[in-house]
Formats: structure tokens, C-alpha cells, sequence
């Protein structure tokens, strides 16, 4: 017998949520119009740099409202869950765009360094420290949307990293206005360069995972597996999957045997409830059967099992 729980809505908070996404991402596109445009006036690489850092930002967070759309959409067709995974392919996007960036811009640093041009470091201590405030304000906007989204909070934290950023650049501004020391500015760049690649492959590792269906990070699906075979009346549970549908949203399968005279039906809905209140898997979908005298007999239920059989007693 089958049964399976959907009792979840997962996305972004109806009213205000898309309202204070919405505020951030004109903040944040606002922001980094003006600030290519002075770092094209002031000739600061570091500037540029940051704008396209934030320009991965705004993409994520625009996807991100998009995606939850597109997410809410009743499943039909072939599309059983819906469209929920176009978030995960933006995400994987965001994060492949990101690192492509960063290749170029700590190209165009290395060629600074070898002949700089001259900066204006005044312009780029002023852009910074705006970029300071800007981030701040975004960050509190985002933070208070309610959502759960992969790509909102990979670029939640892009912009908590876009504040070490924009302290780099401050600092190159600094030292070109007290010395006339140009490199700064590249040197600034390459910083910006290492945190683009840090949080790119943040992007594309957490996205592939969800790409692979493995397992939630930090969810041991050993440990839920025993977890589950001690559950009163469970003879044995096999055929154990766990992944995740799109972000913060894991689903669990998993055959389970039941002790002869018990009630399949009790044991099936104790698991759920157990998954749900322990593990936050609300969307599981176990086949439950009797254990029989054959089972016992030669320890295997089902002759194409995948993966570990966990029984009553045994350490994970």
C-alpha cells in the first residue's frame, strides 16, 4: 500500500516577501548602474568588479521572483512536480555566469598589475563606502522576505561577502589617495576575484547536488534509515531514498516491513509523522508491507533492493 504527504506550500512569502525582494533588487540594480558608470569615470578595475559581483546578485534575486511564479503553478502534463526546479537551474546559472566573471576580471587584474593605469582613488573610497550602505539596506530587505529559495540565499550571501569587497576597494582607495599607488586597484580586484569564485562554486556545488538528488547537506540518510527501523512494529526498512525537490523542500521513498498481526496502516503514519517532526521530510512516500516467516528466513524482502537494509537493533 502506498501513501504519500504534500501538505506544504513552499516559496516566497505572499504580500510582503515579494514586496521586499522586489525593493532590494531595485536597490541593488539601481546601485550598480552608478557604480559601473564610476568605475568607467574613475578607471577603477575594483569597481567594475564590484558592480558585477552585484550585477549575479540582482540576477539571483530576479530569478528568484520569476522561478517563485513559475514554482506556484499547479503540476500538469509530464511535470509532476510542477516547475519547482527552475529555481536549482538558476541557481546552477547565477553560479556558472559568476565564475566566468571572475575569470575575466582576474585577467584584466593581472594586466593591470603588470601596467596600471592612472585611478581615482577619491571616487572609489566614496562608491565604496555608499556600497557599504546599500548592501546593508538589501541585505535587511531580503532577510525579512521569508524565502526560501536557493537563489535568494545564495545571493543573501553574496551580498553579506560584498561588504569584505567593498572594504577591500575602500582600503585601494585609501592607499592610491595617501601614496598614488595604482596597483591597489587590481590588487583590490583580485580580492573581489576570490570571493566570486568562492561563492560561484557555493552556487553550482549546492545546485548539482539537488541536480544528482543526493541527500540534503547534513541529513545522513544512514541515520534516518535506522531511526526508522526502531519505530515501533518496523521489521525492517530498504530501498531508502532521500533528496531534495528543489531547496528546502527534501522528499524521502522508502519500502518498509511491518512485524506479522501489526497495522500497516498505524506503522505508515507514525513514520510520516516521525519524518516530518524530525528530519522536516513532509513529502514521503512509503510502500508498506508485512514482514513474512521467508523474509526472516533469508534477510531480504526484495531481490533488486538499493542500498543498505535497516533493521530494528542495528547500528547505522
Amino acid at each position: 500500500m502506498m501513501a504519500a504527504t504534500d501538505r506544504h506550500a513552499h516559496g516566497l512569502a505572499p504580500g510582503t516577501g515579494v514586496g521586499r525582494l522586489s525593493a532590494a533588487l531595485a536597490l541593488i540594480v539601481a546601485f550598480m548602474a552608478g557604480e559601473v558608470a564610476a568605475g568607467l569615470a574613475a578607471h577603477s578595475l575594483a569597481l567594475i568588479s564590484d558592480a558585477a559581483h552585484m550585477l549575479t546578485d540582482a540576477a539571483a534575486i530576479a530569478l528568484a521572483l520569476i522561478t517563485a511564479r513559475l514554482a506556484a503553478r499547479p503540476p500538469g502534463g509530464g511535470y509532476t512536480y510542477g516547475l519547482k526546479r527552475t529555481e536549482i537551474m538558476s541557481a546552477q546559472a547565477n553560479g556558472i555566469i559568476l565564475v566566468l566573471l571572475a575569470a575575466w576580471l582576474g585577467y584584466s587584474a593581472i594586466r593591470r598589475l603588470a601596467s596600471p593605469p592612472p585611478v581615482a582613488g577619491a571616487t572609489m573610497i566614496a562608491v565604496a563606502l555608499a556600497g557599504v550602505a546599500v548592501n546593508v539596506a538589501a541585505t535587511l530587505l531580503i532577510a525579512r522576505s521569508g524565502s526560501q529559495s536557493l537563489n535568494v540565499a545564495g545571493a543573501l550571501r553574496h551580498i553579506v561577502t560584498d561588504l569584505y569587497a567593498f572594504a577591500a576597494t575602500a582600503v585601494a582607495g585609501l592607499v592610491i589617495v595617501a601614496t598614488g599607488f595604482a596597483r591597489a586597484d587590481a590588487i583590490a580586484t583580485l580580492v573581489v576575484v576570490v570571493l566570486m569564485l568562492h561563492a560561484g562554486y557555493g552556487l553550482i556545488r549546492d545546485s548539482g547536488r539537488i541536480f544528482l538528488e543526493a541527500a540534503p547537506a547534513g541529513l545522513d540518510p544512514q541515520a534516518v534509515g535506522a531511526a526508522m527501523a526502531a519505530r515501533p512494529d518496523v521489521a525492517e526498512v530498504h530501498d531508502l531514498h532521500i533528496w531534495e525537490i528543489t531547496s528546502g523542500m527534501p522528499a524521502a521513498s522508502a519500502h518498509v516491513l511491518v512485524a506479522p498481526a501489526r497495522d500497516c496502516h498505524a506503522v505508515r503514519a507514525d513514520l510520516e509523522a516521525f519524518l516530518a517532526d524530525r528530519y522536516s521530510i513532509r513529502h514521503a512516500t512509503l510502500q508498506v508491507d508485512h514482514a513474512t516467516a521467508t523474509d526472516a528466513a533469508d534477510g531480504q524482502h526484495c531481490d533488486d533492493a538499493h542500498g543498505p537494509a535497516y533493521r530494528p537493533g542495528e547500528v547505522a
